[in-house]
């Protein structure tokens, strides 16, 4: 797909632009607005194909939970094997900027099958939850209080740790907005284990020099407005001598693991990252 289109629905989802600006612009790059609304189907996350692992698999248990915090109450997905070992180290999964979502949901359930005890919170728990709609979901999202939604997720480490299918030792990964809390909460939660990230927007200087657990950074080789941050976050790694793995997947886009979206997704790079995401994982959590 043409680089512009791909740049100019990354503009759209992260909110420098409207969705009329962003449609008028596509018309202008497509030709015409037939054109345009011919790519749409290519460039939206396609929810209905996000099932990979059916939610009934009966090798897992899944289910609905809610925890309280002084920021309010938020509620979560949670998926486990279901064999009768009783506990499993514990996973955070943080989504993107679209909230908890079908795609997000069986994230979850990966992670359910590859051992853990997998936890995905909503980060618009207080709002009443993920909104169908996605540019409602964004919309909700980029209004959040920062720091009251990182207390959140601090808490949602520690739910996790206490969860009594849990063994204690526990981590996170996040993804796109999900990947830059994953970063932030390696520097502010004292339960977290280990953190993955993928094409999260790194965390600021003074914050990177907290971190303190192992790191797994998967980042998009086209994805300029994170890839210009990566050197300086790694060069205040080195500094604090902080374990970390960091690859640069060449010639994918942003959100290059999110197999709901035709246009970005890129199998090779998805499988590779995801890989490295659960031998990490196992490593540093068992």
């Amino acid at each position: 797909m043409n680089r512009r289109v791909i740049e100019l629905y990354d503009e759209y989802t992260h909110g420098r632009l409207d969705r009329r600006s962003f449609l008028v612009r596509l018309a202008c790059l497509a030709g015409s607005a037939a054109a345009a609304a011919a790519l749409l189907p290519f460039l939206e996350n396609r929810y209905a194909q996000a099932a990979t692992i059916a939610p009934d698999n009966p090798k897992l248990k899944t289910g609905r939970g809610r925890f309280d915090t002084p920021d309010g109450a938020v509620t979560y997905y949670i998926a486990r094997p279901s064999s009768r070992l009783k506990k499993r180290p514990a996973v955070v999964v943080i989504h993107e900027n679209r909230g908890l979502n079908a795609h997000i949901e069986d994230i979850t359930r990966r992670l359910a099958l590859a051992g853990f005890l997998a936890i995905a919170p909503d980060a618009l728990s207080a709002s009443g939850g993920t909104p169908a709609d996605e540019d409602e979901a964004r919309k909700r999202i980029g209004a959040l209080d920062s720091e009251a939604t990182l207390r959140r997720y601090v808490a949602a480490i520690r739910h996790a740790a206490d969860h009594e299918r849990s063994t204690g030792k526990v981590g996170c990964v996040g993804f796109c907005w999900g990947g830059s809390m994953a970063g932030r909460l390696a520097a502010n939660s004292p339960d977290l284990a280990a953190a993955v990230v993928f094409y999260g927007m790194p965390p600021v200087a003074d914050e990177a020099l907290r971190i303190q657990v192992p790191l797994l950074l998967n980042y998009a080789g086209l994805d300029k407005r994170i890839d210009d941050a990566v050197p300086a976050f790694e060069a205040t790694l080195k500094s604090a001598g902080v374990r970390y793995e960091l690859y640069m997947y060449p010639n994918v886009d942003h959100a290059f693991h999110n197999d709901t979206n035709a246009a970005r997704f890129n199998a090779a790079a998805a499988v590779l990252a995801w890989k490295r995401t659960v031998e990490f994982l196992t490593r540093e959590l068992r």
